[in-house]
């Protein structure tokens, strides 16, 4: 983990990390991902971005540089350094997926209400886990908090199957707000997205995994903040990282 710890002290452009160019961003990228498997994250190599559209051959794609290549993703996804290391080799480019509902879960939600939240668990002093952000690509940007995995808990009414991570906007009470768990995945830093578009750390994949239960409060509160909310109103609260 000594690598990861000595990029994530490096002067960065944007919010994701400049990954850079040619052997040196290559194997900085190397050691990001291991260090996700290290972590315990399930990994399998997903599409890249070819231009503004997707390396798959899928015309109009919908999903540019966002989903896996296989469809037995998720029993391909793996921690094995020498299988991501292999797979690193055969397509260099690929960007990776990390499979949620296994280890982890993922709360996904728009970058700011992300910002915001971060902020205000910080100052509530909650332990708070790996995440990550998405940002200068072609959609709005969102930041993903990792969380110990719910399973599947005896109170089915309590667990959000990731069917439901489609079609946020419906759920009045949770706005913006996607809850990604069995069956379902996330990019994994460092990936790339069509345009300027990258995913990378805020925080590393070596924090322990918090109870999503500790953040959802704080997340759901920002979300319903910024889901009503114009640019104004937004730009009141100071949202530094």
């Amino acid at each position: 983990m000594g690598r990861f710890s000595q990029w994530l002290r490096r002067p960065r452009s944007g919010a994701g990390g400049d990954q850079g160019t040619g052997a040196g961003a290559a194997g900085v990228r190397e050691d990001l991902l291991m260090a996700a498997a290290a972590a315990g994250f399930p990994l399998a190599p997903a599409a890249y971005p070819s231009g503004y559209g997707c390396s798959c051959d899928r015309i109009g794609c919908p999903t540019p540089a966002r989903h896996p290549v296989s469809f037995a993703w998720q029993t391909q996804a793996t921690t094995d350094p020498d299988k991501v290391a292999q797979w690193l080799r055969a397509d260099p480019q690929a960007n990776f997926i990390t499979a949620t509902g296994i280890i982890h879960d993922v709360l996904d939600v728009p970058a700011d209400a992300g910002r915001l939240a971060l902020e205000r668990l910080g100052a509530a002093e909650v332990e708070v886990g790996p995440v990550a952000t998405s940002s200068g690509d072609l959609q709005q940007g969102r930041m993903l908090f990792f969380a110990a995995t719910r399973g599947t808990p005896d109170d089915e009414d309590e667990w959000w199957p990731c069917e439901l991570d489609c079609h946020p906007e419906t759920m009045d009470e949770h706005p913006g707000l996607r809850w990604h768990c069995r069956g379902s995945y996330v990019l994994v830093p460092p990936a790339r997205l069509p345009g300027d578009g990258h995913v990378g750390w805020v925080l590393g994949p070596e924090r322990p995994l918090p109870d999503p239960l500790t953040l959802l409060e704080a997340l759901t509160d920002a979300c319903a903040r910024f889901a009503g909310s114009d640019q104004d109103q937004a730009a009141a609260w100071p949202l530094g990282r």
